[in-house]
């Protein structure tokens, strides 16, 4: 009964870490948490209200979809930093995935996006209920780093316009760029004046309020929070300059009036043909949010020795964005920056989330009036400084130095993603990174090895001076076996005997073969028959303890001629003699 009871309890905290970290909470947890949602809400105001524009949604929908999936993340979130909300890179995949079905503005368009966040919530959560995080890996570091790249650069081109105050768009960096150009006689003097002076500003405070805080004898810690929350005082400056001197009558387009009050309870359109035309982007935004976060939050816990879940990563931010879309926000994720200054201003626990989640509705229902005056401008040069942050292009050269075919794989992603979108873009760096996988595990490398001499290790007799035995081969097989390889192992061999006719023995070295499919056993059983009718044995050395029990399930090592040798200086010790004596 007991033992009943203690696996019950271990569910529950499996899937509600919550009552885990819970057990502990204090005074002193409660006192940084609080102080650390107190920053994290100051900064999100304007950070969510500019990631809804990016996403071409009303601005109050950045901020309903920083509620409620706070408090959902945590409850069912691993991380104990990480601050779940609108980003940057999955705002615009939300305006390329809705823009697409939907006229900006409308209606139809704000409902599209809610059910976008729905169907990621529930793609999310089953991928975690069934554990299906691995499925992530498909996007190699590379690719994942230049496909941000591509679309940090892509945001701040679309961010130009409000800086500039002229209209333009599109979907890529040639259209964006075009329609900008078509329209420069039209941009409107002091909304430019406004957007390149916070642009301006918001740069000098990451790079130089720091250290002028340090100097006046501030400590590290509060200097680089106050640094990171530097776009609250470009908001509240722009927004005084825009009510006092009247600039809406001079044409600055501003937030205009923001409704006031709670998040409303929202429920999710449940059209069929709505859903088909959104979920490959939802699977897209789901994975890509996935990767952002659950790597923010590992490079967070490593900091502190803690330990993230990725499985129940996704049950958490699958519980965020349903939580979204249940309060009219749109797809969320773990964003870096605010979850770094959740971290730097001390959050102990999920807790602090939770905390800035009902400082947050506390400005839905008493500062959002505050927010009319708020010059678009300020929030494009917000994102234009958040964004760039994030374009690295050194990726191209360590990519080009260490390997050619990641290279090709990043720089067809970037080339994508500018050239004709992020879903593209994100879809052709995965496929051919596949593509590029297939094609290197097709040809896996196997080497002829002998004995160095003195010892009982075994090195490729093409690096290494070592001794080999007369009728006996040795390969070494560094890959895994299956379908895309195995008539390379198979025209391997035979090739290696045909070269060395007095060859009795080949020995098959298999310590980096983890997995034998079952194409490969059969070309390794089609090997064993050709051999022995060349009078030839084979062995097979080295095999990893759950590739052997695969094999022992089979009836290959009762045909088998030779014998499974635990290591191959024992293959070597019995077999050298016979085929001396042969």
């Amino acid at each position: 009964m007991n033992k009943t009871r203690a696996g019950k309890i271990g569910a529950l905290r499996r899937y509600l870490p919550v009552l885990d970290w819970g057990r502990d909470y204090g005074r002193g947890m409660l006192t940084d948490d609080l102080l650390a949602a107190v920053i994290v809400t100051i900064m999100l105001i304007p950070q969510s209200l500019a990631y809804a524009l990016l996403a071409g949604l009303p601005p109050e929908m950045g901020l309903y979809a920083s509620i409620l999936p706070l408090l959902a993340y945590a409850l069912f979130g691993t991380s104990r930093a990480l601050a779940v909300g609108p980003v940057a890179v999955v705002s615009l995949m939300t305006a390329t995935a809705v823009g697409r079905i939907a006229e900006q503005g409308s209606t139809d368009y704000v409902t599209a996006a809610i059910a976008l966040a729905f169907m990621s919530g529930v793609i999310l959560l089953a991928m975690g209920l069934f554990r299906l995080g691995f499925l992530a890996n498909l996007l190699s570091h590379p690719i994942v780093s230049g496909f941000i790249t591509a679309s940090g650069l892509l945001i701040a081109a679309s961010q130009l316009k409000h800086v500039l105050g002229i209209d333009a768009g599109g979907h890529n960096l040639p259209e964006i760029l075009g329609s900008l150009a078509r329209n420069l006689s039209a941009i409107n003097p002091i909304t430019a004046t406004i957007g390149v002076l916070s642009a301006g500003f918001l740069f000098w405070v990451r790079k130089g309020l720091k250290p002028l805080l340090m100097r006046a004898g501030l400590g590290p810690r509060p200097a680089d929070v106050i640094a990171k929350a530097g776009p609250v005082a470009a908001v509240a400056a722009t927004t005084v300059a825009a009510w006092g001197l009247g600039l809406s009558e001079a044409g600055v387009k501003l937030v205009g009036a923001v409704p006031q009050g709670l998040p409303p309870l929202t429920m999710p359109a449940l059209s069929l043909e709505l859903w088909t035309s959104l979920f490959g982007s939802a699977a897209l935004i789901s994975i890509i949010g996935f990767v952002e976060s659950v790597s923010v939050a590992q490079t967070l816990a490593a900091k502190k020795r803690q330990h993230i879940e990725p499985d129940q990563e996704l049950i958490g931010l699958g519980a965020a964005n349903i939580a979204a879309s249940v309060t009219g926000g749109y797809p969320v994720t773990g964003g870096f920056a605010r979850s770094v200054v959740n971290f730097d201003a001390g959050a102990r626990t999920p807790a602090a989330g939770a905390f800035a989640a009902v400082g947050l509705a506390l400005a839905t229902l008493f500062l959002t009036p505050l927010l009319f005056f708020l010059p678009q401008a300020t929030l494009a040069a917000t994102i234009i400084v958040a964004v760039l942050s994030l374009v690295d292009f050194s990726i191209l050269r360590r990519a080009w130095t260490y390997s050619k075919a990641d290279f090709a794989a990043v720089t067809v992603t970037i080339l994508a993603t500018l050239l004709v979108g992020v879903e593209a873009g994100i879809s052709a760096g995965v496929a051919l990174s596949v593509l590029i996988y297939l094609y290197n595990t097709s040809k896996p490398h196997m080497a002829v090895v002998g004995r160095v001499p003195g010892t009982e290790h075994f090195r490729n007799v093409s690096r290494h001076a070592v001794d080999t035995q007369p009728g006996i081969l040795s390969l070494r097989v560094d890959e895994s076996l299956y379908f895309a390889n195995t008539r390379y192992l198979e025209d391997r061999v035979y090739d290696l005997v045909a070269q060395t006719p007095d060859i009795r023995h080949v020995i098959l070295m298999c310590p980096a073969v983890n997995y034998i499919d079952m194409s490969a056993l059969e070309s390794l059983e089609a090997i064993n028959d050709r051999l022995a009718d060349m009078n030839v044995t084979l062995h097979l050395s080295e095999v990893k303890g759950p590739v052997m029990d695969r094999l022992e399930c089979t009836d290959f090592l009762d045909h088998l001629t030779g014998e499974v040798f635990l290591s191959q200086h024992m293959a070597i010790a019995k077999l050298a003699p016979a085929a001396t004596a042969q």
